[in-house]
Order: C-alpha cells, then sequence, then structure tokens
C-alpha cells in the first residue's frame, strides 16, 4: 500500500491521504458498517480519477465511489481506495432548458442543480432527504428516489446518459456502449414495482444507462452524467391528513393516488413524539390535525389538496409555503430522528427501506409489526407510503438476533411481491438478502453482468454480486471501545457514557448543508470532513477504539479536528439526532489536558472575567497579544472605563423583584446594555436588583475544558443568588451564551447541586421576561437581527421577535448561521481567518448591504464584536433598541 500510496501522490494532483485521520473520516458511511479506507483520493480533475482507477487495479486494490457519504446500506465504505468525488468534482457542467437536460460532474449537489435549473423553471425529480448534501452520482450509485416518485420516478428514468470508466481503462458514453457480453434476461425474474432498485436493473437492457443506475459502483466509475429535467410545478399545496392508526393510512393509499399528487409521505406516531420529545416548541407539531398517523399528500393546486383532505378523519391544508417547509422537516429528518427512541434506546437502521406494492402496504404493515413484536423489537416507520416504500429504524441487538431479523423481514417481503430495497440500495446489508427474492438464474446472471464489466472483482466488491455476511464489519462491534468512557460532564442524554454519545452520529450528514441553520461554521469555512460534526463524531468513535487513532485521549488528532470546532452549539438544534460537539469538545479538552500544561490562550480566554477583576485585559490585548495566544489580526475590544456594577443605581420600586444578571462581557465591555436594561424593567414597574457579589457563569471556563473550575465558579455563583431563586425571583440574562449556559450547560457541569438546578429553573433571557408584560410602543424603524448560536440552539428566538415587533420595529431575522467568532474561538491565534470565512458568508454580507437607516441587532457580544471588525455599522442589543423606543434614552 505504500508504493500505491507513492505512486498515487505523485501522479494525481487532487489530495492523496492517507494520515489517520482522513482514514478515519471515511471508515464508515450511514451504515452499520465499517471499513478503513488504506487511502482516500480526491481528485481534483478526470485525468485524476483515470490515474487513481488504473494504479488501483495495477496493484490489485479495490475500489469504492463515494459522494457525500449518506448510504444507509453500505455502498460508500470500503477498505482499498475510497475516490471522494464531492470535494471538487462537483461542478453543474450545462444546463440546457431547450432540451431539459444538464450535465453534471458525480460530485455536484442536488440542491446545486436544482438552484441552476430553478432560472428556467425546470427541477431534477427525484429528491431524497438528504438534497442538500448528497451528489448526483451518489444518486446514480443508489438509484435515488425521494418524497416526489409518485411524480417523477426514480434515478434511473431521470438520467439521459452516462459518462463512465471501466477498470480496465476503457471510457465510454452509455449511449454508445463497446460490445459488452451481457447476459440474457428473463423478464420474469423481476416484479413489477415501481421501488424495486434491488440487485441490477437487467430488464432495462438494452437500455445500458438505466442498467448501470443503481449498480452501486460494482461495475464502472462515473465521471459524469446528462440527466433529464422537469417542469418544476407553478405551486405547490400540502394537504396533512390525520387518521387513527398506521395501516389506516395505509389502507387509503390507493385512492389518493387516483389524484394528481406530486407526493405521498407517511409518519407514525413514535417519530412525531421524538420530535415532541427533542424540541417540545416546534411550530410544526401545532399544525398536524389529530390522529397518530399521518400522510403528507403535495398537490398541484387547492382544489386537489381538499379534495384529498376530505379522505381523511381529519385533516388540514397548508398553502403557506414557509409553513410547508416546517411540515416537511419532520419527515425529512426522519432518518436521523428515527435513530432514539423516546426513551433514548438506540435504533439502527439494517432493514431500512424496503418496498411492496402501495396495494399491498396496509397488509404488509400489519404483518410487519407482528414480525417485530415476534421478534421483541421495536421500530419507529415512516416513509413513501405512496410507493409502498417503508424506512425503519429497529432497536436491534447487534450481537444477537439482528441475521435472523433480516431473513424473516425479506421473506415477508417477497411474500407481498416486494423488494428488500426499495431506495437505498443493496450495500453490505441487504446484498446477501438478494436469492430470497430472486430466482438462481437471476444471481447468476447478475454476477455475469458485473463481469462483464468488473471480471477482477475491485469496484465495491461485497455488494450485490459475492456479497460480504450482512452481520459483518458492524462498527460497533468491530471497534468497541477500549478505554474509559464514563465522562466529567453529565451527558444526561446518553447517561454519562461517552461511547453512547458518539453512536449518536448515524452519518446522514446534515452538517455538510452549506447554507441554511446554523451547523456546521468551520466545514462551510474549510469544506473539509473532520470539520464537520460528522467527521469529528467519528473521529472521537475511533479515539475510543484506538486502532485508526491511538493514544486515547492524548490524541493530536482529535484535538486538530476540534481546534476548529466553534462550540457554537449549532450542531445540537440542527443535528437530527443532537449531537453537541461543543459539550464534547469541553469534555475532550479536559481529559485531554488532564495533569499538563495547556495551550495559553486557554489561560487568557479561559479565566478572562479574573484579569478583568484584575484590571488586566486592556494591558495584556494591547501590549502582549501573541503571548497571551491571542489572534493579533483582530481588533480587541476595549474595557469600559468603570463596569457595569460600579455604575449601577437601583431605583426604589415597591413592584416584584427581577435580577439582572450581571454577565462578565455587559459588566465589563458594554455596561450600557445593563443600563438601559435595568431601565427598560424600571419601565414596566418591577424592582431591579443585581447580584451583590461579581457572579460568572463558567462559560469560558467550560469552553476551554477547565470543568474543575468551571464547576467551582458556577457553584460559587448559584449559591450568591440562593436568596433569589429560593424565593422565586427571575434571573434575567442579557448575554444569550451565558444564559442558555445556565439554562442547559449548567445542568451537564453541576445539575446534582439544587443551587445550580435553582438558578437554571429561573433564568431567562430578556425578551422572554419583558415581552408579555409589553403593551405596543409607538416606535418605528427596520432591524436586521442575528440571532446569537447559543440561543438559536438552547433558548429560541420566539420571544425576541414578539418583542421587536411590539417596539414598532420591522425585523429581518438573519439566516446567516454563525457569526464566526464564536466566544474565545475568533480571539484565538490562528483562527482569524476561518473565524472571518464564517462571517462572510452571509453576516457580515447582509449587514454591508443594509440601509444606512436599518439597525442591526445582535444580543451576543462575540456577534456584535464581530459586526465591528467586518463592517461600520454600529450593532446594538435589543434591550438598548426597546429602551429607545420608550423614549428611555437617545
Amino acid at each position: 500500500m505504500s508504493e500505491l500510496s507513492d505512486r498515487l501522490a505523485a501522479e494525481v494532483s487532487g489530495d492523496v491521504l492517507t494520515d489517520p485521520t482522513s482514514r478515519a473520516v471515511y471508515s464508515t458511511d450511514a451504515s452499520n458498517f465499517r471499513h478503513v479506507p488504506a487511502v482516500v483520493v480526491r481528485p481534483r480533475t478526470l485525468d485524476d480519477v483515470l490515474a487513481t482507477v488504473a494504479l488501483a487495479v495495477e496493484h490489485g486494490v479495490p475500489i469504492t465511489n463515494r459522494g457525500a457519504g449518506t448510504s444507509i446500506a453500505g455502498n460508500s465504505a470500503g477498505p482499498g481506495v475510497v475516490l471522494d468525488f464531492a470535494r471538487y468534482l462537483d461542478r453543474v457542467v450545462e444546463v440546457d432548458p431547450d432540451r431539459r437536460l444538464a450535465v453534471v460532474q458525480p460530485g455536484a449537489v442536488l440542491d446545486r442543480l436544482n438552484a441552476a435549473a430553478a432560472p428556467h423553471g425546470l427541477l431534477f425529480g427525484p429528491d431524497p432527504s438528504t438534497h442538500s448534501r448528497c451528489t448526483l452520482g451518489g444518486m446514480i450509485g443508489n438509484n435515488a428516489c425521494g418524497a416526489h416518485s409518485v411524480a417523477w420516478g426514480k434515478t434511473g428514468e431521470n438520467v439521459e446518459a452516462l459518462d463512465v470508466l471501466l477498470p480496465d481503462g476503457t471510457r465510454f458514453d452509455t449511449r454508445t456502449p463497446p460490445a459488452l457480453g451481457l447476459p440474457e434476461v428473463d423478464p420474469a425474474w423481476f416484479p413489477a414495482l415501481g421501488r424495486r432498485v434491488s440487485g441490477y436493473a437487467l430488464d432495462a437492457l438494452p437500455d445500458l444507462t438505466r442498467a448501470l443506475v443503481g449498480t452501486e459502483g460494482t461495475c464502472v466509475t462515473v465521471l459524469g452524467a446528462t440527466v433529464k429535467l422537469v417542469e418544476a410545478p407553478r405551486r405547490r399545496v400540502l394537504a396533512v391528513l390525520g387518521f387513527a392508526d398506521t395501516y389506516d393510512a395505509a389502507d387509503n393509499v390507493m385512492a389518493l393516488r387516483e389524484h394528481d399528487v406530486l407526493a405521498l409521505e407517511g409518519i407514525d406516531a413514535g417519530m412525531v413524539a421524538v420530535v415532541r420529545q427533542r424540541t417540545p416548541d416546534s411550530p410544526a407539531l401545532a399544525l398536524l390535525p389529530p390522529g397518530v398517523s399521518w400522510l403528507f399528500v403535495e398537490c398541484r393546486d387547492e382544489g386537489t389538496a381538499q379534495r384529498v383532505a376530505s379522505i381523511a378523519p381529519s385533516s388540514v391544508v397548508v398553502t403557506s409555503p414557509a409553513r410547508q417547509r416546517l411540515l416537511w422537516r419532520i419527515r425529512e429528518d426522519g432518518a436521523g430522528l428515527a435513530t432514539r427512541t423516546v426513551d433514548g434506546t438506540e435504533a439502527w437502521s439494517g432493514w431500512e427501506d424496503a418496498a411492496v406494492p402501495p396495494e399491498r402496504l396496509g397488509a404488509y404493515l400489519r404483518e410487519f409489526d407482528a414480525l417485530l413484536a415476534g421478534h421483541g423489537r421495536r421500530g419507529l416507520t415512516y416513509g413513501h407510503y405512496g410507493e409502498g416504500c417503508v424506512h425503519v429504524r429497529i432497536d436491534f441487538d447487534l450481537a444477537s438476533g439482528y441475521r435472523a431479523f433480516l431473513e424473516d423481514a425479506a421473506d415477508l417481503v417477497v411474500a407481498h411481491g416486494g423488494s428488500i430495497s426499495g431506495e437505498h440500495g443493496d450495500g453490505q446489508a441487504r446484498s446477501e438478502l438478494l436469492p430470497r427474492m430472486y430466482p438462481p438464474a437471476a444471481i447468476e446472471a447478475f454476477g455475469r453482468f458485473k463481469a462483464a464489466f468488473d471480471p477482477g472483482n475491485l469496484m465495491n466488491p461485497g455488494r450485490i454480486v459475492d456479497p460480504l455476511p450482512l452481520d459483518a464489519d458492524l462498527r460497533v462491534l468491530v471497534a468497541p471501545a477500549r478505554i474509559p468512557t464514563r465522562t466529567a460532564l453529565a451527558l444526561h442524554a446518553d447517561g454519562g457514557d461517552f461511547a453512547s454519545a458518539t453512536r449518536r452520529c448515524v452519518g446522514v450528514g446534515k452538517c455538510l448543508n452549506t447554507s441554511g441553520g446554523v451547523m456546521c461554521p468551520s466545514y462551510r469555512a474549510t469544506g473539509e470532513e473532520q470539520h464537520s460534526t460528522r467527521g469529528r463524531a467519528r473521529l472521537l468513535f475511533e479515539m475510543l477504539n484506538g486502532e485508526v487513532v491511538r493514544d486515547g485521549w492524548r490524541s493530536t488528532e482529535v484535538r486538530d479536528a476540534l481546534d476548529l470546532c466553534l462550540g457554537c452549539k449549532g450542531c445540537k438544534r440542527d443535528c437530527p439526532v443532537d449531537v453537541d460537539m461543543a459539550t464534547y469538545k469541553a469534555e475532550f479538552l479536559h481529559q485531554h489536558y488532564k495533569g499538563r500544561r495547556r495551550p495559553v490562550a486557554h489561560y487568557s480566554m479561559g479565566w478572562l472575567p479574573l484579569w478583568l477583576r484584575l484590571g488586566l485585559v486592556n494591558r495584556l490585548t494591547s501590549r502582549f497579544p501573541r503571548l497571551a495566544g491571542l489572534a493579533s489580526e483582530r481588533r480587541m475590544p476595549t474595557v469600559a472605563k468603570r463596569s457595569f456594577r460600579a455604575t449601577f443605581r437601583r431605583v426604589k420600586s415597591s413592584g416584584p423583584e427581577v435580577l439582572l444578571f450581571t454577565d462578565t462581557f455587559t459588566n465589563h465591555f458594554e455596561p450600557s446594555i445593563g443600563h438601559d436594561a435595568a431601565a427598560v424593567l424600571t419601565h414596566l414597574g418591577e424592582s431591579v436588583r443585581i447580584p451583590n457579589r461579581t457572579v460568572c457563569c463558567g462559560l469560558t471556563l467550560m469552553s476551554t475544558g477547565q470543568l474543575g473550575l468551571a464547576r467551582k465558579v458556577l457553584r460559587r455563583t448559584a449559591r450568591i443568588l440562593r436568596r433569589y431563586t429560593g424565593a422565586g425571583v427571575p434571573v434575567v440574562g442579557l448575554e444569550p451564551s451565558c444564559t442558555a449556559f445556565l439554562r442547559s450547560d449548567a445542568l451537564e457541569l453541576a445539575g446534582d447541586d439544587p443551587h445550580v438546578a435553582a438558578l437554571a429553573a429561573a433564568t431567562r433571557t430578556f425578551a422572554e421576561h419583558v415581552e408579555p408584560s409589553l403593551e405596543g410602543v409607538a416606535g418605528t424603524g427596520k432591524a436586521i437581527v442575528q440571532t446569537h448560536c447559543h440561543q438559536y440552539a438552547e433558548l429560541g428566538f420566539d420571544a425576541d421577535r414578539a418583542l421587536l415587533a411590539k417596539a414598532g420595529v420591522t425585523a429581518e431575522v438573519l439566516d446567516a448561521g454563525c457569526c464566526g467568532l464564536a466566544g474565545n474561538f475568533g480571539f484565538e491565534r490562528g483562527h482569524y481567518e476561518v473565524s472571518m470565512a464564517v462571517a462572510e458568508q452571509a453576516l457580515l454580507p447582509a449587514v454591508r448591504a443594509a440601509d444606512a437607516d436599518t439597525a442591526v441587532v445582535a444580543d451576543g457580544f462575540s456577534c456584535r464584536t464581530q459586526v465591528r471588525e467586518g463592517s461600520d455599522a454600529e450593532p446594538v442589543h435589543s434591550a438598548t433598541v426597546l429602551a429607545r423606543a420608550l423614549g428611555l434614552r437617545d
């Protein structure tokens, strides 16, 4: 392998990666399986691909082609050479609106293609739930479908031609193939089913393009594709139908298909219960009609939607695109949501997307649930009911009974005339089951078909033909944790087990999104998988095992990957399985530096509240920034001459008491915000108090992994404030990061302390406290608003929207992601470039484009600091906005 990697490095212009970090990150996809690659190649050009394939074949090394790595069946992880097309070969080469065709490179993301086609009123029909990151090459490999296959079919029906490469170096267009000696086919082998993607589509021959779609990289390497586009609907209306049970919903599918529908999707009460548990304030839940099972039926017009809605016992018709998106998010996040049951039990893929004729769906689901019960298993079902395709995650014991269940499940679906895979391909999860679905002659034909392209069996071997065992290479079994995994933090969601926390990531890759939400800002800036939430989770998983990433908690690979984690907590909100990388980073840093000297920035930034109390910050930041581990490129904020605590004067009032939490940033850097908040609270008739001693939540210590000190600081603060929290006095926070910390992270750090728990329960944001008692204010104005990441993740923003509206402000809340400063991150040496790259993706361009009379509202100190760093704007806190609207200040 060293000779191969040396040759690749010499002949390939792209990235040739053999380091432990890369091999760990690419060791799995979104499946249960683990195959550590020998080398990862990220080709920059098609010549790189040709050279890589040629050298791999010369050395007899298997080849696995990979897009976004979201394959659930284990199609895109292999032990030899992994070719990652998503990094560089990601262009939409051409859109031809007249012919309704587009030419794409294999790494082109589906959403990017649709963005290029949208100005022409066109789109690519198949749309998996991973559309924001899945690649066209991956969709072609798996014959992906998505929610709209009832209207536009599978990927196979939407590809005009493929540009492919054989292992022997032959390259051709599938419309004009060379002589290949393909096998004879009996159509009787193949069930008549729209969602059949198991095995090879030999019944599509002589159309070689369609026959190669869905071959999972086992026959050819796709170098490019010409795909068909369809006319985008001018309007979409969503009817949500509620039913008494899943079977009733399934039994009504055929009646609904008689209408002109674009999508017909099903979810059950189990998934909704998980959503309700994780995001109880989700507005989507309020939009669901009564029921315990729901069908989402998308139509082209309201009339059709109303007729569809009349079929169900209860229903709603949703015309608002924004509300439709809220509802669709429940369905799109299904692959992640279903990985944990309401009680926290882990659920797994494996039997993920079988399909039956839709007229058989109700009967199949009844028998499938009986099969689950007979095996003592539970599962959350959802999926493409209009096509009879059912997704499910099951609480398998992967060490026992896994094979027996899959074999019985395969027999059941075949008995209903179905396919063991209806969307994601066979991979390692189901290829071994193909003889239960196809006769021996078909299995033999599959082998001859593969051999016609890949006689050396080097293209993704072990899938479809000569399959690997379905219960081999299961990552939780072949890579168990070998070091202690109990944590210093509570990790309540995972019982204090770091191994369980690392298994939360199932690889669906939502963190690879490049727009919308917050997760994952460092990946958006670098494009490197190791800087994604998924990549870091995999490194932590491999660290616990020790085979690839060695040295355990002392691992430099994990340390370096986490170095660019901003600690923004966007993943805790945006990740469908609640991966909280900021918390994992704090735990890792605690363990990594235990008993050792830390980076100097941990002392300068982690101990910031102390240095501020001692009056040393201006001296350190202006004279010795590099000695303090700080970025010399950044303008450091100046400490106020007098703190908020020093200048606060209590106004006597008989009104109810409220305690302003004097966080470090408001107190020392921008005390005017504290005075504005106090003025507003006094105006509303409240008696404003501040702590009689300096307090700190401990956030800066926790974010640098100094958990022992952070716990002491937090407990001290909770004891100081117990006079108020014990009396039911609300504690109002002005800095979102500190407020979020007190409400959430404090419980992970010291939730066993009753005073800490009381402080968490008493803490609320300024907007949460003020908005209910605020009457309409005669203010006017416009604002763009940057939501602090920790508020986005932990607290929500509804109260803030309402507050600004009551203040007479027309507010545009930016969907700009993280500001990029993220507390200590942007101040630390070596982070400035990434910090500013994150800000330049959306926030700073929006600020610069705003009208001069438009206020920039940012409650987070980090956000305001970053806006000042990258623009001429002077951002304000919402307390200041309200104080001005009430005439309490200029």
